[in-house]
């Protein structure tokens, strides 16, 4: 039987605000796709034909004889996921979807799917294909939280066979724990993954590192503050560090995610041995954990110099922030823009993205504002960090959207130097 993954396209910062590749002196930064697709690949009986179509740059081939499709999309493409699942069964063909949205919106996505999976695919893929098979295909599938260590390497030559002019991920990621204790008020993961931190193990993990390699690709590690949460899991990360420089390192990695709060919790002696093992840059989050969100205010000077050491500790280690501000929080109001801006300067830090606080469904900022009654916009498409669609407590949405763009501009302004860098120097996640 025939199976296709399609990875259904969205829109991003500069889609809905084109001026901002003319203001922004960088190219934009082109991720790759979900890794649940290649996750799921790697399950999938060898009797069952498939392959994958990234809506991004290809035609999906609509009218193609496929058995079964097999749809992953996040919240930001979840307009355009029910669109071709709707647009998929109505010439007959069955429809699967998984990933963040339907699992944290599985109402909405069964109303256009013949099935969905709720949770981690890897459990039930196997009972989804041969329900398939036997024309007993059920309206929904829990799949519970997996063993990681039990899983094969995921399958990413799905995605590196199609590389060419057009398609060439800036990096793609290196997975190597699933969950979250963290409880920030704006992230989906503990609720997407669960609350309980799981390993893969340290040959796991280098054996993606290992396959990105031997393509000459680069690894993010995008697990964010979780990776540095209690000394366990602080010392399994290490773990992997200290591997991947005893073998001659550095690894190819593209960046790494955490938060300024975890950056001043971290050592001196760690923050060493993430820099030998090849991470060179930060994507360093701020505004988005208790700690920063009060830095912005003009009321709270602590937390505005804790911050401060936060982006002088990276450079300190050699290490770049490349760093991300959220704006519209409850705390923020107008005078938030120039802060922003004028610790950016203080700071010198060379690169920098903008972001519109967005309550992604499945969040605590998402229940609370629907309790608030304060969403005012559900089009899916629009929850993409880059526009308004609820009400700001301290402004307007105008006021908050035109804020937003007005930081993009304003800091890239004196920053037009970045043209005459690198590709990998110059992008830029807008």
């Amino acid at each position: 039987m025939k199976l296709r993954f399609v990875y259904p396209k969205f829109a991003r910062h500069a889609d809905h605000h084109p001026e901002l590749r003319e203001a922004v002196p960088c190219n934009e930064y082109f991720g790759p796709p979900s890794l649940g697709i290649a996750c799921l690949a790697a399950v999938t009986p060898s009797h069952w034909e498939y392959d994958f179509r990234d809506e991004r740059v290809e035609d999906i081939g609509m009218d193609d004889d496929v058995d079964l499709i097999a749809l992953s999309f996040f919240t930001p493409a979840a307009t355009r996921g029910l669109e071709l699942a709707d647009a998929y069964r109505a010439q007959g063909k069955k429809v699967v979807m998984g990933g963040i949205f339907p699992t944290l919106m599985p109402e909405i996505a069964a109303e256009h799917a013949d099935a969905i999976v709720v949770g981690e695919g890897e459990g039930v893929w196997a009972d989804v294909l041969r329900d398939v098979e036997q024309g007993t295909l059920k309206p929904r599938y829990s799949g519970s939280s997996v063993d990681p260590s039990s899983l094969p390497l995921p399958k990413v030559e799905l995605y590196l066979e199609k590389e060419n002019d057009v398609y060439r991920p800036d990096d793609y990621p290196v997975q190597i724990a699933r969950g979250c204790p963290l409880k920030c008020f704006a992230c989906v993961l503990p609720a997407s993954m669960g609350p309980k931190l799981r390993h893969f193990g340290t040959e796991h993990a280098l054996g993606q590192i290992d396959q990105l390699a031997k393509h000459g690709k680069l690894g993010s590690l995008t697990e964010d503050t979780s990776l540095f949460f209690g000394s366990g899991t602080q010392r399994r990360f290490g773990w992997i560090l200290d591997a991947i420089a005893e073998r001659g390192g550095p690894a190819p990695f593209s960046y790494l995610g955490t938060s300024m709060p975890m950056i001043r919790a971290t050592s001196s002696d760690f923050l060493g041995r993430m820099r030998r093992a090849g991470i060179n840059m930060f994507y360093l989050v701020g505004g988005f954990d208790p700690f920063t969100m009060k830095a912005f205010t003009g009321q709270n000077p602590d937390a505005l110099q804790n911050a401060f050491d936060a982006v002088q500790k990276c450079y300190d280690h050699g290490i770049e922030p490349y760093t991300s501000f959220l704006v519209g929080n409850d705390q923020d109001d107008e005078g938030t823009f120039d802060r922003m801006l004028e610790f950016a300067n203080k700071a010198k830090i060379r690169k920098a993205e903008f972001a519109v606080a967005t309550p992604y469904p499945g969040t605590a900022i998402w229940h609370r504002l629907v309790a608030e009654d304060r969403i005012i916009d559900r089009t899916w498409a629009h929850y993409n960090d880059a526009n308004v669609v609820f009400q700001p407590k301290n402004m307007s949405p105008d006021r908050l959207l035109q804020g937003y763009l007005y930081m993009w501009k304003e800091f890239y302004k004196s920053r037009q130097e970045l043209k005459n860098l690198g590709r990998e120097e110059r992008t830029i996640q807008f």
